[in-house]
Protein backbone atom coordinates (compact mmCIF):
# COMPACT_ATOMS: atom_id res chain seq x y z
CA UNK A 1 0.00 0.00 0.00
CA UNK A 2 1.55 3.23 -0.89
CA UNK A 3 0.30 7.01 0.68
CA UNK A 4 1.03 9.76 -1.56
CA UNK A 5 1.00 12.77 0.07
CA UNK A 6 1.99 15.83 -1.71
CA UNK A 7 2.78 19.94 -1.14
CA UNK A 8 -0.35 22.18 -1.84
CA UNK A 9 0.21 23.79 -4.83
CA UNK A 10 2.82 26.17 -5.41
CA UNK A 11 0.54 29.66 -4.78
CA UNK A 12 -0.99 27.90 -1.51
CA UNK A 13 2.48 27.23 -0.30
CA UNK A 14 3.51 30.99 -1.54
CA UNK A 15 1.10 32.20 0.76
CA UNK A 16 1.51 29.90 3.64
CA UNK A 17 5.60 31.06 3.47
CA UNK A 18 4.59 34.83 3.99
CA UNK A 19 2.22 34.17 6.91
CA UNK A 20 4.36 32.22 8.62
CA UNK A 21 7.27 34.82 8.32
CA UNK A 22 5.56 37.46 9.63
CA UNK A 23 3.98 35.46 12.31
CA UNK A 24 7.29 34.15 13.49
CA UNK A 25 9.37 37.11 12.56
CA UNK A 26 7.78 38.82 15.25
CA UNK A 27 8.80 36.26 17.59
CA UNK A 28 11.98 35.69 16.70
CA UNK A 29 15.04 35.87 19.51
CA UNK A 30 18.54 36.21 19.04
CA UNK A 31 20.86 33.82 19.71
CA UNK A 32 23.04 33.73 22.32
CA UNK A 33 26.32 35.81 22.46
CA UNK A 34 29.37 33.64 21.78
CA UNK A 35 31.15 32.79 25.11
CA UNK A 36 34.25 30.47 26.45
CA UNK A 37 33.46 26.64 26.80
CA UNK A 38 31.46 26.01 29.60
CA UNK A 39 29.16 23.29 30.92
CA UNK A 40 25.66 23.28 29.89
CA UNK A 41 23.25 24.24 32.52
CA UNK A 42 21.12 21.78 34.42
CA UNK A 43 22.32 19.08 32.17
CA UNK A 44 22.32 14.93 33.52
CA UNK A 45 23.94 12.01 31.56
CA UNK A 46 26.00 9.38 33.08
CA UNK A 47 27.90 9.09 29.48
CA UNK A 48 27.63 11.80 27.60
CA UNK A 49 28.84 16.09 28.32
CA UNK A 50 26.99 19.13 27.20
CA UNK A 51 29.42 21.43 26.89
CA UNK A 52 28.94 25.26 25.10
CA UNK A 53 31.57 26.87 23.51
CA UNK A 54 32.72 29.81 20.81
CA UNK A 55 33.33 28.55 17.18
CA UNK A 56 34.77 30.80 14.88
CA UNK A 57 33.03 29.96 11.32
CA UNK A 58 33.87 32.13 8.41
CA UNK A 59 35.36 34.75 10.31
CA UNK A 60 32.34 34.99 12.40
CA UNK A 61 32.31 33.70 16.31
CA UNK A 62 28.97 31.66 17.25
CA UNK A 63 27.79 30.06 20.14
CA UNK A 64 28.09 26.77 19.44
CA UNK A 65 26.67 23.36 22.04
CA UNK A 66 28.71 20.21 21.93
CA UNK A 67 27.16 17.00 23.44
CA UNK A 68 30.56 14.23 23.75
CA UNK A 69 30.03 11.00 24.14
CA UNK A 70 32.71 9.56 27.19
CA UNK A 71 34.67 7.40 24.61
CA UNK A 72 35.83 7.96 21.36
CA UNK A 73 32.81 9.20 19.37
CA UNK A 74 31.70 6.99 16.26
CA UNK A 75 30.90 10.40 14.27
CA UNK A 76 30.34 14.07 14.37
CA UNK A 77 26.94 14.70 13.51
CA UNK A 78 25.17 18.27 13.22
CA UNK A 79 21.94 18.76 14.83
CA UNK A 80 20.98 21.81 13.55
CA UNK A 81 18.11 24.02 15.11
CA UNK A 82 15.23 25.33 13.38
CA UNK A 83 13.73 29.25 12.40
CA UNK A 84 13.62 31.65 15.58
CA UNK A 85 14.89 28.41 18.01
CA UNK A 86 18.23 28.01 19.60
CA UNK A 87 20.54 24.94 20.40
CA UNK A 88 18.84 24.51 23.89
CA UNK A 89 15.50 23.84 22.42
CA UNK A 90 17.30 20.48 20.83
CA UNK A 91 18.74 19.59 23.88
CA UNK A 92 17.52 16.06 24.98
CA UNK A 93 17.28 15.02 21.59
CA UNK A 94 20.50 15.47 20.77
CA UNK A 95 21.91 14.04 24.10
CA UNK A 96 19.77 10.61 22.44
CA UNK A 97 22.30 10.72 19.82
CA UNK A 98 25.39 11.32 21.65
CA UNK A 99 24.52 8.31 24.42
CA UNK A 100 24.39 6.21 21.18
CA UNK A 101 28.23 7.61 20.60
CA UNK A 102 27.89 9.77 18.22
CA UNK A 103 29.70 13.02 19.06
CA UNK A 104 26.40 16.04 18.16
CA UNK A 105 26.88 20.11 17.51
CA UNK A 106 24.58 22.49 17.09
CA UNK A 107 25.33 26.54 15.86
CA UNK A 108 23.54 29.03 17.29
CA UNK A 109 22.51 31.34 14.41
CA UNK A 110 19.65 33.00 12.21
CA UNK A 111 17.47 30.36 10.24
CA UNK A 112 16.00 32.25 7.94
CA UNK A 113 15.50 30.55 4.74
CA UNK A 114 17.95 27.22 6.20
CA UNK A 115 21.27 30.59 6.23
CA UNK A 116 22.65 28.59 2.45
CA UNK A 117 25.62 31.42 3.41
CA UNK A 118 26.66 29.98 6.68
CA UNK A 119 26.03 26.53 5.22
CA UNK A 120 28.35 26.66 2.74
CA UNK A 121 31.09 28.31 5.14
CA UNK A 122 30.95 25.58 7.76
CA UNK A 123 30.50 22.91 5.27
CA UNK A 124 33.90 23.99 4.04
CA UNK A 125 35.45 24.34 7.51
CA UNK A 126 34.21 20.87 8.12
CA UNK A 127 35.54 19.84 4.97
CA UNK A 128 39.16 21.43 5.58
CA UNK A 129 38.71 19.70 9.44
CA UNK A 130 39.05 22.76 10.70
CA UNK A 131 36.73 22.42 13.72
CA UNK A 132 37.70 22.16 17.29
CA UNK A 133 35.96 20.34 19.45
CA UNK A 134 35.87 21.74 23.58
CA UNK A 135 37.59 19.92 26.34
CA UNK A 136 40.73 18.90 23.99
CA UNK A 137 38.39 16.66 22.10
CA UNK A 138 39.15 14.85 18.68
CA UNK A 139 37.68 15.58 16.35
CA UNK A 140 35.48 12.40 14.32
CA UNK A 141 36.63 11.31 10.91
CA UNK A 142 32.99 10.54 10.11
CA UNK A 143 29.93 13.33 9.73
CA UNK A 144 26.41 13.25 9.44
CA UNK A 145 24.61 16.01 9.07
CA UNK A 146 20.97 17.00 9.70
CA UNK A 147 18.69 19.36 11.32
CA UNK A 148 15.21 20.36 12.18
CA UNK A 149 12.69 22.48 10.43
CA UNK A 150 15.07 25.63 8.43
CA UNK A 151 17.49 23.84 10.20
CA UNK A 152 17.49 20.79 7.86
CA UNK A 153 17.87 23.04 5.12
CA UNK A 154 20.71 24.13 6.38
CA UNK A 155 21.83 20.64 7.02
CA UNK A 156 21.70 20.08 3.67
CA UNK A 157 23.78 22.76 2.31
CA UNK A 158 26.26 21.56 4.79
CA UNK A 159 25.95 17.98 3.59
CA UNK A 160 25.78 19.45 -0.14
CA UNK A 161 29.24 21.12 0.88
CA UNK A 162 31.25 18.25 2.11
CA UNK A 163 29.98 15.94 -1.42
CA UNK A 164 31.12 18.89 -3.71
CA UNK A 165 34.36 19.13 -1.74
CA UNK A 166 35.06 15.03 -1.99
CA UNK A 167 35.34 14.64 1.82
CA UNK A 168 35.43 10.85 1.94
CA UNK A 169 33.59 10.29 5.33
CA UNK A 170 30.11 11.71 5.04
CA UNK A 171 27.79 9.58 5.89
CA UNK A 172 24.65 11.01 5.63
CA UNK A 173 21.63 12.84 6.46
CA UNK A 174 19.00 12.86 9.09
CA UNK A 175 16.07 15.57 9.10
CA UNK A 176 13.63 16.13 11.73
CA UNK A 177 10.33 17.50 9.82
CA UNK A 178 12.78 19.27 7.24
CA UNK A 179 11.45 22.61 5.87
CA UNK A 180 12.82 22.88 2.38
CA UNK A 181 14.27 26.34 0.46
CA UNK A 182 15.96 26.57 -2.62
CA UNK A 183 18.06 24.34 -3.87
CA UNK A 184 16.95 21.37 -1.06
CA UNK A 185 16.54 19.18 -4.11
CA UNK A 186 19.93 19.07 -5.44
CA UNK A 187 21.46 19.24 -2.32
CA UNK A 188 20.07 15.89 -1.00
CA UNK A 189 20.60 14.24 -4.31
CA UNK A 190 24.42 15.17 -3.98
CA UNK A 191 24.18 13.93 0.16
CA UNK A 192 22.77 10.95 -1.34
CA UNK A 193 25.29 10.54 -4.31
CA UNK A 194 23.11 8.55 -6.06
CA UNK A 195 21.65 6.04 -3.05
CA UNK A 196 25.50 5.40 -1.88
CA UNK A 197 24.63 7.62 1.65
CA UNK A 198 21.55 7.25 3.33
CA UNK A 199 19.24 10.53 3.46
CA UNK A 200 16.66 9.71 6.21
CA UNK A 201 13.53 12.25 7.72
CA UNK A 202 11.56 11.50 10.53
CA UNK A 203 8.21 13.90 9.80
CA UNK A 204 5.25 14.96 11.34
CA UNK A 205 1.45 15.41 9.76
CA UNK A 206 1.21 18.17 7.28
CA UNK A 207 0.81 21.31 8.27
CA UNK A 208 1.38 25.29 7.74
CA UNK A 209 4.55 25.13 10.02
CA UNK A 210 6.34 22.18 7.78
CA UNK A 211 4.58 23.58 4.69
CA UNK A 212 2.64 20.57 3.88
CA UNK A 213 5.93 18.37 3.82
CA UNK A 214 7.46 20.21 1.08
CA UNK A 215 10.56 18.23 1.87
CA UNK A 216 8.74 15.06 0.84
CA UNK A 217 9.27 15.80 -2.89
CA UNK A 218 13.16 16.41 -2.11
CA UNK A 219 13.49 12.59 -0.74
CA UNK A 220 11.24 11.15 -3.89
CA UNK A 221 13.42 12.38 -5.93
CA UNK A 222 16.92 10.38 -4.57
CA UNK A 223 15.04 6.45 -5.76
CA UNK A 224 15.83 5.21 -2.91
CA UNK A 225 13.56 2.44 -1.27
CA UNK A 226 13.50 4.07 1.86
CA UNK A 227 13.66 7.32 2.87
CA UNK A 228 11.75 7.67 6.72
CA UNK A 229 8.85 7.67 8.45
CA UNK A 230 5.97 10.10 9.12
CA UNK A 231 4.93 10.20 12.92
CA UNK A 232 1.56 9.15 13.14
CA UNK A 233 -2.04 11.02 13.53
CA UNK A 234 -4.88 10.60 15.58
CA UNK A 235 -7.49 10.34 13.22
CA UNK A 236 -8.80 11.58 9.32
CA UNK A 237 -11.67 13.50 9.08
CA UNK A 238 -12.71 14.21 5.38
CA UNK A 239 -9.44 12.42 4.12
CA UNK A 240 -7.59 15.13 5.83
CA UNK A 241 -4.87 13.88 9.07
CA UNK A 242 -4.84 15.27 12.29
CA UNK A 243 -3.65 15.35 15.80
CA UNK A 244 -1.32 13.09 16.70
CA UNK A 245 2.58 14.51 15.72
CA UNK A 246 3.38 17.86 15.82
CA UNK A 247 6.18 19.95 13.95
CA UNK A 248 8.33 20.54 17.51
CA UNK A 249 8.01 17.00 18.42
CA UNK A 250 11.73 16.81 18.14
CA UNK A 251 12.03 19.68 20.89
CA UNK A 252 10.17 17.51 23.29
CA UNK A 253 10.29 18.91 26.77
CA UNK A 254 13.02 21.40 25.43
CA UNK A 255 10.43 23.60 23.81
CA UNK A 256 8.76 27.18 24.48
CA UNK A 257 5.80 28.63 24.34
CA UNK A 258 7.39 30.35 21.03
CA UNK A 259 7.44 26.63 19.79
CA UNK A 260 3.81 26.00 20.52
CA UNK A 261 2.39 28.95 19.29
CA UNK A 262 4.59 28.95 16.08
CA UNK A 263 3.68 25.10 15.02
CA UNK A 264 -0.01 25.29 16.20
CA UNK A 265 0.78 21.91 18.35
CA UNK A 266 2.40 20.80 21.68
CA UNK A 267 4.97 17.85 21.58
CA UNK A 268 3.49 14.35 22.34
CA UNK A 269 5.71 12.69 24.73
CA UNK A 270 5.13 9.49 22.91
CA UNK A 271 5.74 11.06 19.77
CA UNK A 272 9.21 12.46 20.73
CA UNK A 273 10.19 9.41 22.26
CA UNK A 274 9.49 7.52 19.15
CA UNK A 275 11.77 10.32 17.27
CA UNK A 276 14.54 9.95 19.18
CA UNK A 277 14.31 6.15 19.17
CA UNK A 278 14.54 6.14 15.34
CA UNK A 279 16.85 8.75 14.58
CA UNK A 280 19.57 8.12 17.31
CA UNK A 281 19.39 4.69 15.76
CA UNK A 282 20.12 5.86 12.42
CA UNK A 283 22.56 7.82 13.59
CA UNK A 284 24.47 5.07 15.07
CA UNK A 285 24.07 2.92 11.65
CA UNK A 286 25.31 5.69 10.08
CA UNK A 287 28.50 6.16 11.94
CA UNK A 288 29.68 2.88 12.07
CA UNK A 289 28.35 0.92 9.46
CA UNK A 290 25.79 -1.19 10.72
CA UNK A 291 22.18 -1.81 10.29
CA UNK A 292 19.37 -2.18 12.85
CA UNK A 293 16.81 -3.65 10.64
CA UNK A 294 14.12 -3.00 13.09
CA UNK A 295 13.77 0.96 12.51
CA UNK A 296 13.82 0.81 8.68
CA UNK A 297 11.62 -0.46 5.96
CA UNK A 298 13.28 -2.26 2.97
CA UNK A 299 10.35 -0.96 0.65
CA UNK A 300 8.43 1.92 1.08
CA UNK A 301 5.22 0.36 -0.76
CA UNK A 302 5.37 -2.36 1.26
CA UNK A 303 4.50 -2.36 5.01
CA UNK A 304 5.20 -5.71 5.41
CA UNK A 305 8.88 -5.19 5.00
CA UNK A 306 8.97 -3.25 7.72
CA UNK A 307 11.29 -3.90 11.07
CA UNK A 308 9.23 -4.52 13.76
CA UNK A 309 10.40 -1.21 16.06
CA UNK A 310 8.73 0.56 12.53
CA UNK A 311 5.57 -1.69 12.88
CA UNK A 312 5.25 -0.55 16.17
CA UNK A 313 5.12 3.46 15.20
CA UNK A 314 3.22 2.23 11.85
CA UNK A 315 0.54 0.37 13.85
CA UNK A 316 0.94 -1.86 11.12
CA UNK A 317 -1.12 -0.61 9.02
CA UNK A 318 -2.22 2.48 7.26
CA UNK A 319 -4.27 5.41 7.15
CA UNK A 320 -3.37 6.53 10.57
CA UNK A 321 1.03 6.55 9.44
CA UNK A 322 3.24 6.75 6.91
CA UNK A 323 6.00 5.61 5.44
CA UNK A 324 7.45 8.55 3.39
CA UNK A 325 6.46 7.90 -0.07
CA UNK A 326 9.56 7.21 -2.12
CA UNK A 327 8.20 8.04 -5.64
Amino acid sequence: MKVNLRPRPRQAVAAVTAAIGMLIAAMAVAAPAAQAATACSGYSSATTACVKDSTTIGGTSYTTTWYLPNGTASALMLVQHGFSRNCSHLRNSSRAIAEKGVMVFCVDADMTGGNAALGGRLGDQLAARAITPPNGRALPANYIVGGHSAGGHFASVVGARLAAAGYPNLKGAILFDGVASDGFTANLQAVSAGGTRPVLEIAARPSVINLFNNSFGALASLGADFVGIQLVWTKYTLGVPSGGSCHIDVEGENTDAIGVLGSGCSPSSQQTAWLRDFTSTWAKDMATGSYTASHYCADSDDLSTCGSRANVVLGGGLPLAAVIPNS
